[in-house]
């Protein structure tokens, strides 16, 4: 159980280190946030955060990060809902309109569109038809840049339709399902957080839409796109994936 000051620097930490990609010190959170705190009562503080399993300090003079079990925990208990502002609903209405006025598929357009605006590789589609977008987004981030990861994840790729059913099956009502490094069904990205949501077409067919990022993805904001692009597609199967650190979405 964690207190109020603890939940509030645990919030802090993960909005700081999703937004920087680095280590976040006691000092940096001191001086940045309003906690009316030392940094020494910071950094006690943290230890205890670290002890209790929610955060990881990667070497002895860095800050600290978020575990695995951390960003569970901010996902559950301290995430608040958002929604999408009316400028980003008109802009994805507008967006969706237009490339489909080009006869573009479906499944490419929900791709091009949720990768654009979440910053992630996007996949979207049903059996034996997917297509995904963004691939360049993951090179620009740093948990992305051994080789070894990239080769893995296009790898993934290639075999999604093999992975459509047991993707389908980790899925309960059509809720979005976030999965989050280790819990990950597909052990391929067990580095990764994964966000899934299903949908079915107006004729009965299912479908998955796809986004995949790093842990320290924008989770509230990449719900919210999820469920929006549902509604929006009225009906249309979709599952979206978010794949974190070091990862890749199946």
């Amino acid at each position: 159980m964690l207190t109020e000051r603890q939940k509030k620097i645990l919030s802090v930490v993960v909005k700081e280190y999703t937004q920087t990609a680095v280590p976040v010190g006691s000092k940096v959170l001191a001086s940045k946030y309003k906690f009316d705190l030392s940094s020494a009562t910071i950094r006690a503080e943290m230890n205890e955060l670290e002890d209790k399993g929610y955060l990881h300090q990667p070497h002895i003079s860095a800050g600290r990060i978020p575990t695995d079990k951390g960003y569970r925990y901010f996902v559950e208990k301290i995430m608040p809902d958002k929604e999408l502002s009316k400028q980003e609903q008109k802009k994805l209405q507008a967006e969706l309109l237009k490339m489909q006025a080009k006869n573009t598929r479906l499944t490419r357009t929900t791709a091009k569109l949720l990768s654009g605006l979440s910053g992630n590789l996007a996949i979207s589609g049903v059996k034996n038809e997917f297509d995904d977008f963004g691939m360049q987004e993951l090179l620009d981030e740093p948990e992305f840049r051994e080789m070894d990861d990239l080769c893995r994840l296009a790898e993934t790729l290639d075999y999604i339709d093999e992975r459509f059913d047991s993707l389908v099956k980790s899925l309960r009502g059509d809720e979005v399902k976030i999965f989050i490094g280790k819990e990950n069904p597909i052990k391929e990205i067990s580095n990764c957080s994964m966000m899934i949501s299903p949908y079915k077409t107006k004729s009965g067919e299912k479908g998955l839409l796809a986004l995949i990022g790093p842990k320290r993805m924008e989770y509230a904001k990449n719900k919210s796109l999820i469920n929006y692009m549902k509604k929006l597609l009225g009906g249309a199967a979709v599952i979206v994936i978010f794949v974190s650190s070091i990862g890749y979405w199946v």
